[in-house]
């Protein structure tokens, strides 16, 4: 009882928040919007990962496997939790008794259908922006400055992380979808994901049969996790139901924000980023002498984000479920594979023609 009573007085705490947020920054709207989307992982794979994979491939690497890892914690960690989501908890709950109801406004990336404890969005944009603001220090503490600029450089480049990081909470929140509590939970675990893998070189040099090792068993584990206590009478789901009957509006509820889904995401990410590293065409046009041509590179970059624009334009039909997951799948497998194997290759394979015309 104590405890309950603990959890309605931080959410109602929250509650106020996301009131105070909608009432004074309602023009704000639109960038608190762009804000959540941005902080999207989908982002990570689609721009951040062909970026730093082709500038510096160790980020990009490690990025993958901080996203992936991390939001597979963060669905492991919500499902141990049971955290509650504002825009329907206020409904359900009878900590304000014969009292009005607090009115919440929901928006169409409101209703979020997984449990809301850690955030998602807060975790993985603190992991991902942990290792890119690591590695821009690395990089500029390799070089032979002064003291003082250093200072300068380290404090402003944690000052913009700790700004973005404030940001996607603040979006989070003024949309209804998290409490204060749950984001600041996900920014801890995911600069805790980050900073561990920043620690485990074994990544950078893993065999295919290493990726589709660890790709079965993050996948084997959620989901016996989630068919044992099916079996125990406790359903991992209930959250959905309670998206389903609270959002304001159906079309809102989108079958890619179910725990499923982002699981299966992140289990093709992981297998095509296998499949890409230890593929021969990977070898052949990304660790020669042209791979390490800034020009090269920046063609792959370029090409990369085009072909992943269109990956990302293309919407696996949600009519039949299990044909959802499958698609998802095959979509998220062929992201790092056309980043890092196939658009370089092809690169490669153009540039070769146009030398040999010049010959």
């Amino acid at each position: 009882m104590m405890m309950d009573a603990g959890m309605d007085l931080l959410h109602s705490s929250g509650v106020e928040l996301v009131q105070y947020l909608q009432l004074n920054y309602r023009d704000s709207q639109s960038w608190f919007t762009f804000i959540s989307f941005a902080a999207d992982l989908r982002n990570t794979f689609f721009v951040f990962f062909p970026i730093w994979f082709h500038l510096c491939e160790a980020v990009g690497v490690k990025l993958i496997w901080v996203a992936v890892v991390g939001d597979w914690l963060n669905l492991i960690f919500k499902w141990i939790l049971f955290g509650q989501r504002p825009y329907w908890w206020v409904h359900e709950t009878s900590y304000y008794g014969n009292s009005s109801v607090p009115v919440l406004e929901q928006y169409p990336i409101t209703c979020e259908t997984g449990p809301g404890s850690p955030s998602g969005h807060a975790m993985g944009s603190a992991g991902v922006w942990y290792v890119m603001v690591s590695a821009f220090l690395a990089s500029v503490l390799r070089r032979k400055q002064q003291g003082a600029r250093r200072g300068w450089v380290r404090a402003g480049l944690w000052t913009i992380f700790w700004a973005i990081q404030f940001c996607v909470c603040l979006s989070r929140v003024f949309v209804a979808t998290h409490f204060p509590h749950q984001v600041f939970l996900g920014v801890l675990s995911g600069m805790v994901v980050a900073e561990v893998f920043g620690r485990i070189n074994a990544i950078y040099n893993a065999s295919f049969k290493r990726y589709l090792q660890i790709t079965l068993s993050l996948f084997s584990f959620a989901l016996g996790f989630y068919l044992l206590l099916k079996v125990l009478g406790v359903d991992l789901l209930w959250s959905l139901e309670k998206a389903q009957r609270w959002c304001a509006r159906a079309e809102w509820v989108h079958i890619d924000t179910t725990p499923f889904a982002g699981l299966v995401r992140n289990m093709g990410v992981l297998f095509g980023l296998g499949l890409a590293l230890n593929s021969p065409i990977y070898a052949e046009s990304c660790k020669g002498k042209r791979g390490q041509q800034l020009s090269f590179r920046i063609s792959c970059i370029v090409a990369s984000l085009i072909v992943l624009h269109l990956f990302d334009s293309m919407k696996p039909p949600t009519q039949t479920e299990f044909l959802f997951y499958f698609l998802s799948f095959c979509k998220s497998a062929a992201v790092p594979l056309a980043a890092a194997a196939f658009v370089p290759f092809c690169v490669s394979q153009l540039v070769n023609r146009q030398d040999k015309k010049l010959l």
